[in-house]
């Protein structure tokens, strides 16, 4: 249960588009003034070194945020502008050697005055070790707060907030099946109990019938609410050329494809994602199979 590490994935081109969109909504919610509730249900350690031992046995990171940084767009979208602040905010020095997680991704866009807080769960024992350490660096003070708790049983009991603003981001490992069935039933519950919450879910797309079944489902869950929901997808294709490792990781070619989908979003996010999702695969498709896709309802 406990063999899966962000840190091996950590800026692949997965995270790209899940900050991307977490950005994107974090910067419209917070521009009314009543206090907004973030709540990461699985938020790994917060932060990832890109030139640890886990980096770059995966090395992800290089057909991810590496890429990105070293593209050149006559036009960035605003979102990838947006995107591209946030990690270099975590990289004083300059050079690219930390990742921001979900968690110093969103804490940067809270606000002290507005009283906005963020709420951490991490199961993972090392990763939640990691977490609190890492976020004790934040100096935040009672804005962020850390618990080694299953996200899905714990945000429970935090809908709906007193402030009845909130946003949830669902990001399981999916190393077990049974993750898939979870996030749905989780969504559906959070629903009844706070309907006007803005959920986002991120999913990758792989051969298995559990992870397309996924946004299916989502969508049934939201237009039986009668919520609006905006589905976005990356993939960054095959690669065309040899690859330089052997030929057991040519077996494994990894993720090359994941969504995020998000009930009740902001009206802005649509046009924003619509102007960086083409730049995106311009910059960080590789092969056969590239592809990116928008759509909406509700």
């Amino acid at each position: 249960m406990f063999s899966y590490r962000h840190a091996f994935h950590a800026g692949n081109h997965a995270d790209v588009l899940k900050h991307l969109v977490l950005i994107g909504i974090v910067k419209h919610l917070t521009q009314k003034p009543a206090p907004l509730l973030v709540v990461d249900t699985h938020a790994g350690a917060g932060l990832y070194r890109l030139d640890d031992d886990y980096a770059r046995t995966s090395g992800e990171a290089a057909d991810g945020i590496l890429k990105l940084v070293d593209a050149t767009l006559a036009e960035p979208a605003p979102a990838i502008t947006d995107y591209l602040e946030a990690v270099r905010g975590v990289n004083r020095s300059g050079a690219l050697k930390l990742y921001p997680g979900s968690p110093f991704v969103i804490q940067p866009l809270l606000r002290q005055e507005a009283r906005d807080r963020l709420k951490l769960f991490e199961l993972h024992p090392t990763d939640s070790q990691a977490l609190v350490a890492h976020v004790a660096q934040l100096e935040a003070g009672r804005q962020v707060s850390v618990a080694r708790q299953d996200g899905f049983e714990a945000l429970k009991a935090l809908l709906p907030p007193p402030s009845r603003r909130a946003l949830v981001l669902i990001d399981p490992s999916y190393e077990i099946k049974s993750d898939y069935a979870k996030v749905v039933a989780c969504l559906q519950d959070s629903l009844k109990r706070f309907s006007t919450g803005t959920y986002a879910v991120w999913y990758p797309i792989i051969p298995r019938p559990e992870a397309h079944d996924v946004p299916r489902r989502l969508k049934t869950l939201a237009n039986q609410a009668g919520k609006p929901w905006l589905h976005a997808t990356l993939a960054i294709g095959q690669r065309e050329e040899p690859d330089p490792v052997g030929l057991e990781e040519r077996r494994r070619p990894g993720l090359t494809a994941s969504g995020m989908f998000v009930i009740n979003p902001p009206h802005t996010l649509k046009p924003a994602l619509s102007a960086a999702l083409p730049q995106l695969l311009e910059v960080l498709g590789r092969g056969r199979g590239k592809a990116q896709t928008l759509e909406s309802g509700g």
